[in-house]
């Protein structure tokens, strides 16, 4: 099996590609399982911490190459398609966030189309798709309504993989995230980078600042459960997907006090008082607009789940750090 990851540079990337060489092998669903031979972690940037495995091969390049493409795509069994411009940068270059939200997605679509082989491809999206005044519990019927460049890219990506599918040819699934937290690392640019920060820099022993009301919800999965989805979604069967392929992954909602009183159990309260509220009202104004609550009906019958709590998703992630800084990361 060969396998290709767009964006594969990046965390959840790297992730993904750890995961599937430590499995070695993937199964669809009443398949027989499949040899993982290959690995192709495309991207803008080479990237650190690169999975260590002859397996694996790394590109750098544009996603809207189409030749850069046409070569990497070559006999590929299942695409995982991560590459994107984030939040608030797509906000700011319109002309960035439609070349690579956009037009890198078409031109990957129109090459798998030409080619005719027909792989599985899982699209990441988010709860950008969503904006303005929301239904207090979004379901898997809630009309996407995005207030945002970079929404309109993901909920016009969304609508291009069903499409394509629709048509035969590729076998897609588009997966409709949560925000992911805690990111190793370091702050990107994306509205929700700080949800990470003010877990990760105290528990680091350094100073975060949060931009947003204590008070303010989020909906999340944990870097665990989204590499987890991620995987979970290559091996569905068509037959259980039919021609639904938008699936709202089913998350937990907390807020940022909530966070940081979980940090504090975890870690004690010198970790809290390293957060500064520093209230930004252009963040507090995006994340409002973001779902909190999400019904997932339809990724809980496919057998996705989400995180527990968030103590869990806190411990994880230290558990992940010390895996890196050990050198023994899955």
């Amino acid at each position: 099996m060969k396998v290709l990851i767009t964006g594969g540079t990046g965390f959840i990337g790297k992730q993904i590609a750890n995961k599937i060489l430590a499995l070695g092998s993937l199964a669809f669903d009443g398949e027989q399982a499949q040899t993982v031979d290959k690995v192709i972690l495309f991207d803008a940037f080479a990237g650190e911490e690169l999975p260590q495995d002859p397996r694996i091969e790394v590109i750098v390049g544009d996603i809207t190459d189409k030749a850069l493409v046409e070569n990497i795509t070559q006999d590929i069994d299942v695409v995982w398609h991560l590459a994107a411009v984030v939040s608030s940068a797509a906000e700011a270059d319109f002309d960035l966030g439609m070349d690579v939200n956009l037009y890198g997605l078409l031109c990957l679509l129109e090459v798998l189309r030409k080619q005719g082989s027909k792989p599985r491809v899982i699209f990441a999206s988010g709860c950008a798709v969503f904006g303005g005044d929301l239904p207090e519990v979004v379901t898997d019927e809630t009309v996407v309504t995005p207030k945002s460049s970079y929404g309109m890219q993901k909920a016009v990506g969304e609508l291009l993989v069903s499409d394509y599918s629709r048509k035969g040819f590729i076998d897609g699934r588009v997966l409709r995230l949560p925000t992911i937290v805690v990111r190793p690392g370091k702050p990107n640019k994306a509205a929700s980078t700080f949800f990470s920060s003010i877990i990760r820099e105290p528990l680091n022993g350094e100073k975060a600042i949060c931009p947003v009301q204590a008070d303010t919800p989020v909906f999340i999965t944990s870097p665990r459960r989204c590499v987890e989805s991620m995987i979970h979604a290559a091996t569905l069967s068509p037959a259980k997907l039919s021609d639904n392929r938008i699936i709202p992954l089913p998350g937990l909602t907390v807020t940022v006090q909530q966070m940081l009183d979980a940090l504090e159990n975890i870690e004690g309260k010198e970790a809290v008082e390293l957060v500064q509220l520093k209230e930004d009202k252009t963040i507090q104004r995006i994340v409002q607009s973001w779902p909190v609550q999400v019904k997932a009906k339809y990724a809980e019958s496919l057998g996705f789940k989400a995180d527990a709590n968030f103590e869990s998703i806190i411990q994880a992630h230290i558990e992940d750090t010390q895996k890196v800084m050990a050198g023994t990361a899955d």
